[in-house]
């Protein structure tokens, strides 16, 4: 428990000071524009931290089964953003750290508030989604839990945002 408060305030702190260092200027912008600040986000350098520390937090890939299935971070949990419900949750621990990720953090922001209604405590956004994970050269994994360089990029539109790894529209 007592680990669990000190993950979610080193967490925290280090989320109101990221300055997406690694995002690029346009794309910091774009994010901007999308992100209403109702979650709190967290860089993905620091959620690789704590991941590779073994203080993960529960993982939830909010993406369309499809995204989800060419890659996602490994022991992210899936949790379909257009059919999203309690049940999906329900035997999740409220009490424990969440990050939600998507493409670039606007649906799983929209599921993060969701979250807190529900009583989720500590909810954070992945800053850039799973495009800012993949462009500072972290790992993905596919469907059967290999790592793969494929990244569903949703659309070309938004796929000129994935600057690593390997771009899948289908």
């Amino acid at each position: 428990m007592k680990s669990m408060f000190l993950f979610c305030f080193v967490l925290l702190g280090m989320a109101f000071m990221a300055d997406a260092q690694g995002t690029d200027k346009a794309f910091q912008a774009k994010l901007k524009s999308l992100y209403n600040g109702t979650i709190t986000t967290v860089e993905p350098s620091q959620l690789a931290k704590y991941i590779d520390g073994n203080q993960a937090p529960i993982l939830l890939d909010t993406r369309s089964p499809r995204e989800y299935e060419v890659s996602h971070i490994a022991n992210a949990r899936f949790v379909d953003y257009k059919n999203f419900s309690e049940s999906d949750v329900a035997s999740l621990d409220r009490n424990k750290p969440v990050v939600v990720y998507c493409t670039v953090g606007y649906r799983s922001e929209r599921i993060g508030e969701q979250l807190k209604e529900m009583g989720f405590k500590t909810v954070f956004n992945l800053y850039g989604g799973i495009f800012e994970w993949v462009n500072q050269g972290h790992k993905v994994v596919d469907a059967k839990g290999n790592q793969t360089f494929m990244v569903h990029a949703y659309s070309e539109d938004w796929g000129k945002w994935l600057k690593k790894g390997v771009k899948i529209y289908e």
